[in-house]
């Protein structure tokens, strides 16, 4: 890779990882989620995967505000994820396996790679930077693969 190209991904991962740092800081779960019925959350976060899995799916073709917009919603959904698998939630028509709950420090830890990789997202949207920006959409919708191959029942 030649020095410049270097340099340049360098501070593209520098600049990520401040990004990720900062804005992290200001996302927390949506205190209501904690309220509702495990029959709800089963709801909730079927609902909020459907939604991650559109939004990634069209982000590819948004750039500027609109890119930003959709990298920082997933951020919120991916944080809003992390209290949506309470002991006690696997009820009703969930695809989600036990193995959640067994392993449930390594299931979480999916979630704050995929919160680092839309923070990428976003990074890079801001800059305009669209080389990062599709690159950080094709890793974060590899979290998304890698946590239903281990952490859901097959479809």
């Amino acid at each position: 890779m030649p020095t410049n190209k270097l340099a340049a991904f360098a501070l593209a991962t520098a600049v990520a990882a401040v990004a990720t740092f900062a804005f992290a800081q200001d996302v927390t779960p949506d205190p209501s989620l904690a309220s509702l019925s495990p029959e709800e959350m089963v709801a909730k976060r079927q609902a909020v995967m459907k939604e991650d899995g559109g939004i990634l799916k069209g982000a590819g073709a948004l750039s500027g505000a609109e890119a930003v917009t959709a990298a920082e919603h997933l951020i919120q959904n991916f944080t809003n994820l992390t209290v949506l698998f309470p002991g006690g939630s696997m009820v009703g028509d969930t695809g989600a396996l036990p193995v959640i709950w067994e392993k449930n420090a390594d299931f979480q830890a999916i979630f704050a790679t995929a919160i680092a990789s839309a923070t990428s997202m976003k990074a890079a949207a801001e800059a305009g930077d669209a080389d990062a920006y599709m690159a950080a959409i094709k890793a974060t919708g590899g979290v998304c693969g890698q946590c239903h191959q281990t952490y859901r029942k097959p479809s």
